[in-house]
């Protein structure tokens, strides 16, 4: 038998999985999804199990609720920003793309100061056009946004249009900003809806 105290400690506290649990107790997983069920222990879900497989620290983010009025225009202004620019079909990250530097600034700002992410876990995705210079671009983008180059995902190439006007403007591509991380996902979606009116198609 398994004391149901016991398995408490190990699967809630502890946040072990059914197969580390029958490790340490050298006996086999169905034991203890047995005494699991018998003591009502409920199991995690699929999701949750992946969810705390990658995070076993707990939260790599906590939600701090403006305290100022510059922090609630910073929430105001980032939510505006994910509503207007951010993939919001993306069940699993937190993703804006932008050609402007100074806006995906501001965004990082709005994640770091009003979710405490830290910047080095954020991950970035340039977009260029074939003739325009990878190295040039990277460089521009890692000046610009403080992000070191481990953090910058490979070049996605797309085919060069006629000369013209957009060559300018698109020099240095489109980068796309990415927090992996489906709660923060789900959290700042709640926040558009409750700060936001916003509502989800």
């Amino acid at each position: 038998m398994i004391e149901k105290k016991q398995l408490e400690q190990l699967y809630i506290e502890n946040k072990k999985s059914m197969q580390e649990i029958a490790d340490y107790l050298d006996c086999s997983v169905n034991k203890v999804r047995y005494w699991m069920e018998a003591h009502g222990v409920k199991s995690r879900n699929i999701s949750d199990a992946v969810y705390l497989k990658s995070n076993p620290n707990g939260d790599p983010f906590e939600f701090k609720k403006p305290g100022s009025k510059l922090e609630w225009m910073l929430l105001g202004f980032g939510l505006g920003l994910f509503w207007g620019e951010g993939t919001k079909a993306s069940k699993n990250s937190v993703r804006l793309g932008n050609s402007d530097p100074g806006l995906l600034r501001k965004f990082i700002q709005y994640l770091e100061v009003i979710y405490g992410v830290d910047r080095n876990q954020l991950r970035f995705g340039l977009q260029l056009f074939t003739d325009c210079s990878e190295h040039d671009a990277l460089k521009y983008w890692q000046k610009h946004l403080n992000a070191k180059p481990d953090q910058f995902q490979k070049v996605v190439k797309t085919p060069s249009r006629k000369p013209g006007t957009y060559r300018k403007k698109s020099l240095y591509g489109v980068v796309t900003v990415y927090f992996h991380n489906t709660k923060l996902r789900n959290l700042i979606q709640n926040h558009l809806v409750k700060y936001g009116g916003y509502k989800p198609s």
